[in-house]
């Protein structure tokens, strides 16, 4: 079986709740009908009941199972609008202003569920940019303990199985910061491994990447990668790591071995972190072009519960897909 159908069989085994709040999309429906046949997750559609079940008969979508909740009659909104304006006293949020975010903006009201555990996730972005579905992400579910940098990763999967694990390597940060510092980047080194670990189910060998290999070259860019290895060790974190190196260095093991000889991580790789989002964005979509590697993601990472955005150019699998993710992360 490929990725996504261990993630599947994964999702099957402890059931959780996702809410989707684009159904206005019809691909949302579509997806939400694809997840109930296949008993991924339990789906939580944001809206007016019976739009979005006339919707549903338009397109041939069998949403029969989904929970369907409409927030402008919803019975605990008053305590989802009291929650909303004590997150955000200090930034001043009126009541008057919660309410109306709680009822028209259904990524927030989405969010909110999840933040008071009744859901387990959230997957948005089919029909908003990414900015909407982060902002309500980071301003209802916060980011994780210990934990400031919100990021993102692809799990990259290659046909041939040469590099990572059996093929999967997880490249970081592709997605939402374009110029992480040194506490950023170790930050998104710690969210990835746990990634790997919770969602691909392997035990994360964590790179460190840059243009020079232990020293090799002198930089300022290189300093900021090297002081992020230094973050690590000081924080004592529960994975394998080591940096800064080259790309090559860190998934190929005859060149890991020359460059970085006493490294435990060098040749062996299976996470990759990139010092920026240029160098990361650019990396993964030549992998996915050049070797033909199927990109799963961006899953984003470090927040308190799963929150995933979708490319508003996505598929009907594309969101099925990111639900069993986002389930696999919540269990």
């Amino acid at each position: 079986m490929g990725l996504i159908d261990n993630i599947k069989e994964n999702a099957k085994k402890q059931l959780r709740t996702i809410v989707l709040p684009e159904s206005e999309d019809e691909r949302v429906l579509q997806a939400t009908a694809q997840v109930l046949a296949d008993k991924t997750a339990n789906v939580v559609l944001i809206g007016d009941a019976q739009k979005i079940k006339s919707d549903a008969d338009a397109c041939g979508a069998n949403i029969e199972g989904a929970q369907i909740i409409n927030p402008k009659n919803f019975a605990n909104i008053e305590k989802y609008i009291d929650e909303l304006v004590e997150l955000r006293a200090k930034k001043g949020l009126s009541k008057e202003d919660a309410t109306v975010l709680m009822t028209t903006e259904p990524r927030f009201f989405g969010c909110m569920m999840v933040r008071l555990g009744d859901a387990d996730g959230l997957v948005a972005g089919s029909n908003s940019p990414t900015s909407d579905v982060l902002r309500a992400a980071m301003q209802v579910i916060k980011t994780a303990p210990g934990i400031k940098t919100v990021s993102s990763t692809f799990v990259m999967e290659t046909a041939d199985g040469k590099f990572g694990d059996d093929g999967l390597i997880l490249f970081s940060d592709c997605a939402v910061l374009p110029d992480p510092t040194a506490e950023q980047l170790a930050d998104i080194a710690a969210s990835t491994a746990a990634t790997a670990r919770s969602v691909v189910g392997i035990e994360p060998r964590v790179a460190m990447l840059s243009f020079s290999t232990m020293g090799s070259a002198k930089h300022p860019l290189v300093d900021k990668v090297q002081n992020a290895v230094q973050i690590l060790k000081d924080r004592n974190v529960d994975f394998a790591f080591d940096g800064e190196m080259q790309a090559d260095a860190a998934i190929v093991e005859a060149v890991g071995a020359k460059k970085a000889p006493d490294s435990e991580v060098a040749g062996k790789a299976n996470v990759l972190v990139f010092p920026d989002l240029q160098s990361g964005n650019i990396g993964y979509k030549l992998v996915q072009r050049f070797a033909g590697a199927a990109a799963h993601g961006p899953i984003i990472q470090g927040l308190n519960k799963p929150v995933n955005d979708l490319s508003r150019g996505c598929s009907i699998e594309d969101i099925s897909n990111l639900v069993a993710i986002t389930a696999s992360q919540a269990i």
